[in-house]
């Protein structure tokens, strides 16, 4: 009937990976030993599958009757653009092979970001200080450094839910669907793109949109890369687990943020820490729940997660906590650093697909929430600039204004300084990183804060990285002329000129931007895929 509005809809079905969680049949888990207790996880992984989301009309993304928007993938950039751009009024579809998929990562942000995005009640829990910790002595003599700044760990279910119910009252419509990446897999017209997709309803194949967003995470299915792409990588494995009552020494009030010590290792084990650190991340639930993730902050290639695991327990086994039961684990493999995509380019991009993860930390969620109005208003302008100017639709007009107000020069500037001081970081072994983050959080805490929170100008960054040498000891200020030396030349170039050539390939081989390295211990598959995230199974919903 004519002016009725398709009432079909996309999910209810349950997760594969749920179904093949549940058992009647008790398990061990091979590396704590211990009973795995996974309910609560299981239920997580399930909780989004009551909504019932608006699915993509069957006459609507084709050639004469394009979208204004297609994004593709479904996790918080792809979503937050997605509200966003339907509240603004453009028709707007999500293209992702599960739409209702828990996002696999865990995500721990300063609570002052997501409180300025209105996003204070997506937390699990917060934790009002954080504590850095360099090594046991300075443990022994004042606790190490605390961090009076409040940090939290996302509320996965809450922040999706809201934004898919979001979505959905803004008109966004949804398709389960996957986009292969492969060459051919988006073409583009003068005023639209074509994107191909497998296991589209109807059998549909192809979506036409007159702009498409890749929101495909470290995955980058679509946006093109002009130069190669040399990241670090930050590889971590985690694990929520219930100890024993009083089995831990942690304060639940307080997060460990960092926590370089390394008694709990010796010989050989001892040496290979020295040469690729890794440190302790912790957040008490309670007394008898701990979430704990040994993480290499950025190496290349990643730490292998075998290696990170063994750190791991022995290190749990060292500061005494009695480990219980096993809930959940988590692997994380974030690149880090690298160029940007080529600028401009048809396919719009943010979050991993635009380069958006903090080179020097791994952060990375706040920035792509804090994106999306900049990438929407962007989009938003330039089809109403095209229109008040009459003639045909001109995509690439649009994209060239998207990328220019998504990546102006002053943020390239800021994203070199913070690659240069990965590249710095990423050839320190475990003394000289300790070194560095003692002159580090020695600073005010605007310094140090803005730094980890994008919020010092380009400026102000030559500002930081000068106190941070003063504050920092004559040998840790060596270390950093060393290690800084041979990237000196690049930084400038690619500072003063605002360009994206940053080249690191003096520290480390090229890693091609079709794969993630495979590392030993990982799950099967760890390549993400629509997520910004690593831990994702490649599958198309039916």
């Amino acid at each position: 009937m004519e002016g009725e509005r398709a009432r079909s809809s996309v999910g209810a079905s349950s997760s594969s990976a749920a179904a093949a969680a549940e058992s009647s049949e008790p398990r061990v888990h091979p590396l704590f030993n211990v009973a795995v207790e996974d309910a609560e996880a299981v239920r997580l992984s399930r909780s989004l599958r009551d909504i019932q989301l608006p699915a993509l009309e069957v006459d609507v993304g084709t050639e004469s009757n394009p979208l204004d928007l297609l994004v593709v993938g479904c996790g918080p950039a792809g979503l937050a653009v997605a509200e966003l751009a339907g509240k603004r009024g453009l028709r707007v579809a999500v293209v992702d092979p599960d739409p209702l998929r828990m996002w696999p990562a865990n995500y721990g942000v300063w609570v002052d970001e997501f409180e300025a995005m209105g996003l204070a009640d997506c937390f699990d829990k917060t934790w009002e200080k954080a504590r850095v910790c360099m090594t046991e002595e300075e443990n022994e003599r004042t606790g190490g450094v605390v961090l009076n700044r409040p940090y939290g760990r996302v509320n996965r279910a809450a922040l999706k839910r809201r934004l898919l119910e979001l979505s959905s009252q803004n008109g966004v419509m949804f398709a389960a669907g996957l986009v292969g990446g492969g060459e051919g897999d988006v073409v583009h017209a003068p005023g639209h793109s074509t994107v191909r997709c497998k296991g589209l309803p109807g059998g549909r194949t192809e979506l036409v949109a007159r702009q498409v967003l890749d929101a495909t995470g470290h995955s980058r299915r679509l946006v093109e890369f002009a130069e190669d792409f040399t990241p670090g990588y930050q590889a971590a494995y985690g694990a929520m687990l219930r100890v024993a009552d009083n089995g831990h020494a942690f304060d639940p009030d307080e997060m460990f943020f960092m926590d370089w010590r390394d008694e709990h290792l010796e010989g050989d084990d001892k040496r290979g820490n020295a040469e690729e650190p890794t440190f302790l991340y912790t957040m008490p639930f309670s007394r008898t729940k701990l979430f704990v993730e040994e993480t290499s902050l950025v190496a290349r290639p990643g730490v292998p997660f075998d290696e990170l695991k063994d750190r791991l327990v022995k290190r749990l086994a060292y500061l005494g906590v009695k480990v219980e039961a096993f809930e959940e684990e988590e692997f994380c493999l974030i690149p880090m650093g690298g160029v940007l995509p080529k600028m401009p380019q048809r396919v719009l991009g943010i979050g991993g697909t635009a380069g958006m993860v903090h080179p020097s930390t791994g952060f990375m969620i706040a920035r792509t929430l804090k994106s999306a109005p900049t990438l929407v208003d962007a989009i938003v302008g330039g089809m109403e600039a095209q229109r008040e100017a009459g003639g045909a639709y001109d995509a690439d007009e649009v994209s060239r204004r998207v990328w220019a107000q998504v990546w102006p020069e002053e943020e390239q500037r800021q994203r070199t300084f913070m690659v240069f001081g990965m590249e710095i970081l990423l050839n320190m072994d475990v003394d000289a990183t300790r070194r560095f983050f003692a002159g580090f959080f020695s600073l005010q805490d605007k310094q140090w804060g803005g730094f980890l929170s994008w919020r010092l100008s380009a400026v102000s960054l030559i500002g930081f990285g000068l106190s941070l040498f003063a504050e920092s000891s004559w040998r840790a200020r060596l270390e950093i002329i060393v290690k800084a030396l041979p990237f000196l030349p690049t930084f400038v170039s690619n500072f003063l000129g605002a360009k994206n050539a940053f080249e690191s390939e003096p520290f480390g081989g090229i890693v091609s931007r079709e794969s993630v390295p495979k590392l030993r211990g990982s799950p099967p598959d760890p390549q993400a895929i629509y997520a910004d995230g690593i831990k994702v199974e490649e599958r198309v919903a039916n």
